[in-house]
C-alpha cells in the first residue's frame, strides 16, 4: 500500500527559512523571474489540490483543471461584465469552482479507477466547449484581456506576494485537512475500500468532499493566475492544463504533501530554461521528466526522503553499535 509522508514537525524551520527566501528574492531578481515564479505558486497549490484528490484519495481525477479555469473566468466576468466589484469576483471564483466540482463528483464518486477518469474528462472537456463556443459571454478563443485589479495588486510583484501570502495560508489549510481524521479516512478509502466501508466509513461521501475541497482551492488558483497574467483564456480550461498539473504530482512525489510544490517548480522551471535553449525543448523536457518516472518512480521528494531515512537509519545502527 503506498504511504503519504507528511511534512514532520522537524521541517518548519526549514519552510520557515525556504519562506524567508521566497520573501526576498523579488528584491534581487528580475521581474520576469518574479513572474515566473508567481506561475509556480499558482500551479503549487494547483498541484496540491489535485494531490488531495489523486494521492490521498486515490481517484484518478483527468480534468482538474477545468475548475481553475472556471475561478479564472469567475473573476474574469464579474470584473468584465457586472458592475461588482473585483472581490465580489475573488469570494465568488473557489465557490464557483466547488459548485462544479460537487455537480461533477456527484456523478463520477459512483465508479471506480479508469471510468471514473474517463468521466471526469467527458465532463471537464463538455464544459471546455462550452467557455470556447460561447463568444457573447467569455469571448470565446479570443479569450478576456484587460482584467482591471486593484491598483495595489497592479504589478507583478504585487501579484507575487499576494500569492504567496494566499499559497501559504492555503497549503497550511490542506496540511491540516489531510492531517485530521477525515484525511486518515480518505486514505482508508484509497488503501481498502471494502475494509473502510465495513467500519462505518462512508466511501462516497469522502471521496466526494475530497473532490469539491480540491476544486475549491483549485478556484483560488484560479484567481492568482488573473493577478499574474490580466487575462484568461480557454485554454485554462482544457484538458492539457489537467496533464501538466498530473505530472507535477507524478514528477514531485504524489505520496509526499509537498511533492507536487516540487514537481510544480520543476516543470515550470526546466520548460522554460530549456524553451530558451533550444527550440526541442518539448523533447529534452519529455526526456527528464520520463527519467524521472523510470528512475524516481516515488517522485523528486518521495526519492530524497526514502535517501533521507535510509541514511538516517544507518547512522542511527552505527551509533546503537558504537554504544554497545
Amino acid at each position: 500500500m503506498p504511504k503519504i509522508l507528511p511534512a514532520g514537525s522537524r521541517s518548519w524551520w526549514q519552510l520557515g527559512a525556504i519562506l524567508a527566501v521566497l520573501l526576498t528574492l523579488p528584491l534581487v531578481i528580475s521581474q520576469y523571474n518574479v513572474y515566473l515564479l508567481t506561475l509556480i505558486l499558482v500551479y503549487a497549490l494547483l498541484a496540491t489540490s489535485l494531490n488531495l484528490v489523486l494521492g490521498y484519495g486515490g481517484m484518478l481525477q483527468l480534468h482538474h483543471g477545468v475548475f481553475f479555469g472556471l475561478g479564472a473566468y469567475t473573476v474574469a466576468l464579474t470584473v468584465t461584465k457586472t458592475s461588482l466589484p473585483f472581490w465580489a469576483g475573488v469570494a465568488a471564483a473557489p465557490l464557483v469552482a466547488a459548485f462544479f466540482a460537487f455537480l461533477i463528483g456527484w456523478f463520477c464518486v459512483r465508479l471506480k479507477g479508469l471510468y471514473f477518469g474517463m468521466l471526469t474528462l467527458a465532463l471537464g472537456q463538455l464544459i471546455w466547449s462550452v467557455v470556447y463556443r460561447w463568444y457573447e459571454l467569455t469571448g470565446g478563443d479570443d479569450g478576456i484581456h484587460g482584467i482591471a485589479v486593484p491598483e495595489w495588486l497592479d504589478s507583478i510583484t504585487a501579484a507575487y506576494y499576494a500569492g504567496l501570502a494566499v499559497v501559504a495560508v492555503c497549503l497550511f489549510v490542506l496540511y491540516r485537512i489531510v492531517r485530521s481524521p477525515f484525511g486518515i479516512g480518505l486514505q482508508a478509502c484509497r488503501d481498502n475500500s471494502q475494509r473502510s466501508e465495513s467500519v462505518g466509513i462512508n466511501l462516497r461521501r469522502h471521496r466526494l468532499i475530497a473532490f469539491v475541497i480540491g476544486g475549491f482551492f483549485a478556484g483560488v488558483a484560479g484567481i492568482l493566475l488573473v493577478l499574474a497574467e490580466g487575462s484568461v483564456s480557454p485554454d485554462v480550461v482544457y484538458w492539457e492544463i489537467s496533464a501538466e498539473i498530473m505530472i507535477m504530482c507524478l514528477a514531485g512525489g504524489m505520496y509526499t504533501f509537498w511533492g507536487p510544490a516540487v514537481g510544480a517548480l520543476a516543470v515550470v522551471f526546466l520548460s522554460n530554461f530549456i524553451g530558451a535553449q533550444t527550440e526541442y525543448w518539448l523533447l529534452i523536457l519529455g526526456a527528464v521528466l520520463m527519467a524521472i518516472v523510470l528512475f524516481m518512480p516515488q517522485g523528486i521528494l518521495g526519492y530524497l526522503q526514502e535517501k533521507w531515512s535510509s541514511v538516517s537509519l544507518r547512522r542511527a545502527a552505527g551509533e546503537k553499535h558504537v554504544a554497545g
